[in-house]
């Protein structure tokens, strides 16, 4: 299998950036990543346009979290996971595959799960609040990377990290 040829700076990244697995459609999920310790992202609300939910199921324990953007839970919350919870894995699923999802979450996969709605029979969590300040953060920056204007090479502030072996 031959292997694709990249720039310099990509092979020194120590951040890579992974192409999803599947194309997800941004309009009702804008943002997912697994990060913190948590699947987390974006979920836009079923029936207001401009209101958003931050929704969270945490690594192993599998406790999870729906909230508006400024703190205010999310009212399908009622002792189980609500359907922004239900959307949020499911495009984790299409973004990162139900392996990887499963591995990050420490959850064993149903035979031929495909959905996040398999995966979410292998999750057996309580509700916890987290706050959903950080990544709501998290996503805005997200969206100014958006308004600024296309470039073939690296953006100097998405690499947080010097590149090994950059003076050779």
């Amino acid at each position: 299998m031959p292997q694709t040829q990249h720039a310099p700076w990509e092979r020194r990244s120590l951040a890579p950036v992974l192409p999803a697995v599947r194309p997800r459609k941004l309009a009702k999920v804008p943002f997912v990543e697994l990060a913190d310790g948590r699947l987390q992202g974006v979920v836009s609300s079923g029936s207001d346009i401009e209101r958003v939910y931050v929704s969270s199921i945490a690594a192993g324990s599998h406790a999870f979290h729906c909230s508006t953007n400024n703190n205010r839970p999310c009212g399908g919350l009622r002792g189980a996971p609500c359907k922004h919870l239900h959307a949020l894995l499911d495009e984790a699923v299409l973004q990162y595959g139900v392996t990887r999802v499963c591995r990050y979450l420490r959850i064993d996969a149903p035979d031929g799960a495909q959905t996040g709605g398999d995966l979410l029979r292998g999750i057996d969590g309580h509700h916890e609040p987290t706050p959903a300040a950080v990544v709501f953060s998290r996503f805005l920056r997200h969206l100014a990377y958006l308004e600024l204007p296309a470039a073939a090479g690296p953006l100097p502030e998405l690499h947080w990290f010097p590149a090994t072996g950059a003076g050779r």
